[in-house]
């Protein structure tokens, strides 16, 4: 591969990389999942304000939700595979910026 087609991939990568970072962003992906950890539904609030005024110990688990886990054959391979390219990315980044100092400190 040429110097040209390298920095083309390169470019490609992180157009690519961007698109998907904003899309999540921009769709709430990441601040809905967060929301439904902390946040109490009707029902809960009010089983929480009634053991208040029974002077019950209160336990934080007692008034959340159960969250669904969807582990699966699948999922895990997903996973898997994803911790893979994250790896190999991190490997040929961190190679790509040493050639660039190297290059840049030879000048």
């Amino acid at each position: 591969m040429k110097g040209k087609d390298i920095a083309r991939f390169v470019i490609l990568v992180f157009i690519i990389l961007f698109i998907a970072l904003y899309t999540s962003q921009a769709s709430g992906y990441y601040p809905n999942t967060e929301s439904k950890k902390t946040t109490l539904t009707e029902d809960a609030i009010e089983k929480f304000e009634q053991d208040v005024k029974e002077g019950k110990e209160i336990v934080a688990k007692n008034y959340l939700q159960e969250e669904k886990h969807y582990n699966n054959k699948a999922s895990k391979l997903g996973m898997n595979i994803s911790n893979l390219i994250e790896k190999g990315f991190n490997k040929t980044m961190n190679a790509f910026f040493k050639e660039i100092d190297k290059a840049v400190k030879s000048k």
